[in-house]
This record gives structure tokens, C-alpha cells and sequence, in this order.
């Protein structure tokens, strides 16, 4: 059983991220927890990098001094597997948006859809989705494309090591996908719908693992109230 000093001296939790919830609820939800159960005015506690509520998966969060980790954590190697969905895309590139256009999906070929990774391996670049939470003049960029605005938002370099196709059942084909930090799925989606001149958005995303960190020996925040 930890202790409370175990918490104010510093925890790495992991975290598997519920459908729906935000990071930050996620953060919330343990931080009530650790403090009702231990009688604390107050405990720092941060996460290593957020998630999509529309994702699911690894999230690393840290307690007491070990929040201090966040930024080296955060800057560790990421791996995905998830969905996409060919012959449509959205404008946040994923379901939080509805279907804008859809594209033939006939001309693609098992062949054809595992060839188009291949462009994507090593240093790209890549644009980030108008629906992110990254600034531009001071506001979140999803602020900006909800008004309507029109944003220029610049591309970034980001590695990617590994990107397999696992299944494929048009209009879905899974993935998997290990990558730098900074990258966007999402922008992947929309990119590889591009390569296939078809159009593809992100349908499921889950993260499994961030450096040595392994999805499999995390718990759900209700699992880790339980346990406390």
C-alpha cells in the first residue's frame, strides 16, 4: 500500500485514460482521490502529455517531486494503434467534427493502402490539425477554427519509426504507429487519406505506449480509487 509520503515524494502512475474523459478529469479524478484519502490540503500532480477525450490509453501521470519529470517524460517515444476511415474527412480530421466530403474508396487496393506508409517513415513534415489546443495570437487554435477564422498554422518536423497497417476492412484499415513527440494522429489520418486520394479521418485512437512505459500495466482512475 502507498503512503502519503509515498505521494508527496513522488509517484509515477499510469493511467489507462477512459473513452470520453479529458486529461485533465483524469488528473482531477486522482488528485480528489489522493487527497480525500490521505487528509491533504494540497498535492501537486501534473500528466506527461495529454490525450483526445476521443482517445484511449496510456496516460503517465506524476505526483509530488516527480512532477518534475514531466518535461523528459513528455519528450519520450510514443506508440499508437487505432482506426481509420477512408473515403471521408472531417475538419478536426477526427469524430468530433461531422463528415464535410467524402471520396471514391474503389480505387484502393490492399497493395496500394500498405504502400502508402512508406511516405510517411523517418523526419517529415507535419501540419498540425485547426482543431488543436496549441496558441496562435494568443488563443487556442480550435477557438480560432470554431469562430470560423481562417489560420495559417506552420508545419513541424516529427520523426515517425514504425507504421504498419494491421487490418484492413474499407472503409476502416487499423494501424499501428510509433512516433516523435509532437505528432498528430489526427494529421496523419488526413495526410494518408491525401497520399490515397481518398480521404481518410481518425476513428479510433488508442495510446499503448510512452518510452518503457507499457499501456498493459496501467489502471483506470476508478481501479486506482479502489486500490488506494
Amino acid at each position: 500500500m502507498k503512503t502519503k509520503e509515498d505521494f508527496l515524494n513522488g509517484q509515477i502512475l499510469l493511467i489507462d485514460k477512459p473513452l470520453e474523459w479529458s486529461s485533465f478529469q483524469a488528473v482531477n479524478a486522482l488528485k480528489w482521490a489522493i487527497r480525500k484519502k490521505f487528509d491533504l490540503k494540497k498535492i501537486k500532480i501534473g500528466h506527461a502529455g495529454t490525450l483526445d477525450p476521443l482517445a484511449t490509453g496510456l496516460l503517465i501521470i506524476c505526483t509530488g517531486k516527480f512532477t518534475k519529470k514531466i518535461p523528459e517524460l513528455q519528450g519520450q517515444i510514443k506508440e499508437y494503434t487505432g482506426t481509420f476511415t477512408l473515403g471521408a474527412t472531417t475538419p478536426s480530421y477526427d469524430l468530433e467534427t461531422e463528415v464535410n466530403q467524402t471520396y471514391p474508396t474503389e480505387h484502393l487496393s490492399e497493395a496500394s493502402i500498405k504502400e502508402a506508409t512508406k511516405e510517411f517513415l523517418g523526419e517529415i513534415e507535419q501540419v498540425p490539425p485547426v482543431f488543436s489546443a496549441l496558441k496562435k495570437d494568443g488563443k487556442r487554435l480550435y477557438e480560432l477554427a470554431r469562430e470560423g477564422k481562417e489560420v495559417e498554422i506552420k508545419s513541424r518536423k516529427i520523426t515517425i519509426t514504425a507504421f504498419e497497417i494491421t487490418r484492413i476492412q474499407l472503409p476502416e484499415v487499423d494501424f499501428r504507429v510509433v512516433c516523435s513527440k509532437g505528432t498528430y494522429i489526427r494529421s496523419l489520418a488526413y495526410d494518408f487519406g491525401k497520399a490515397l486520394n481518398s480521404g481518410a479521418h481518425l476513428s479510433a485512437l488508442r495510446r499503448t505506449k510512452i518510452g518503457d512505459f507499457n499501456v498493459n500495466n496501467a489502471t483506470t482512475p476508478l481501479v486506482f480509487k479502489e486500490n488506494l
